[in-house]
């Protein structure tokens, strides 16, 4: 049995028989290259360095495909794209593609052509731009994944691999930095640093920038 995916449920893996199929490596390309390119363009500020990491991201979801276990697949891939961010910033040099086999290069999504929409909806202005990119990765990884991506304290925990004390002092630290550095912000000028079409979550209680509070550190 395949499972099937859909607009309204993006490669849903959630099986409650033991007959579950992965998703194919086409339909995970399909549904989720402009999620994860989104995530990467928030946490690395650039387009270049987003498409870097967005087919990083995929050589390691092509490597780890056969090893993945039925659960949430975006979280998975929320954990692959912030760990590999982090990978790369502590490394300071790119995952090499040599070990793939030789056809899974051409088969890793090219964005270079992809919808301009994409790029739309994943950046800030300039100026909150920058203020996100000045955080230190870890404290930019933790209010990127809570909020814009929507997560919560347990989901972030997970992906991040440590405890819930250590997201809450991250997430706290991040914002104070965030109203700091967006102080002079008039609030009229808040309303537009938001991307085009926000996360759910982060629309109700994501990135208030700046003349506004940032959402409370506590849920």
């Amino acid at each position: 049995m395949s499972t099937s995916v859909t607009s309204t449920s993006p490669t849903s893996v959630e099986q409650a028989d033991s007959t579950w199929t992965p998703p194919t490596w086409e339909e995970i390309v399909e549904q989720h290259s402009a999620r994860v390119y989104r995530l990467a363009y928030r946490l690395t500020g650039n387009p270049h360095d987003a498409e870097d990491l967005t087919h990083d991201v995929f050589v390691r979801v092509f490597r780890s495909l056969h090893s993945y276990q039925p659960g949430t697949f975006e979280g998975w891939l929320h954990r692959i794209t912030t760990n590999v961010f982090l990978d790369k910033m502590r490394r300071k040099q790119r995952i090499r593609f040599d070990a793939l086999p030789d056809d899974a290069a051409g088969r890793l999504p090219s964005l270079e052509k992809g919808p301009e929409q994409t790029y739309h909806d994943a950046r800030f202005d300039d100026d909150v731009q920058r203020a996100l990119d000045a955080l230190a990765p870890e404290f930019r990884a933790a209010v990127v994944l809570c909020d814009i991506e929507g997560l919560s304290y347990e989901e972030i925990s997970a992906t991040l691999g440590v405890k819930l004390g250590t997201v809450r002092s991250r997430i706290h630290r991040g914002r104070a930095q965030l109203r700091e550095a967006l102080a002079h912000r008039a609030p009229e000028v808040a309303a537009a640093a938001r991307p085009a079409k926000p996360e759910s979550r982060a629309a109700r209680a994501g990135l208030r920038l700046p003349g506004r509070r940032v959402a409370a550190s506590s849920r």
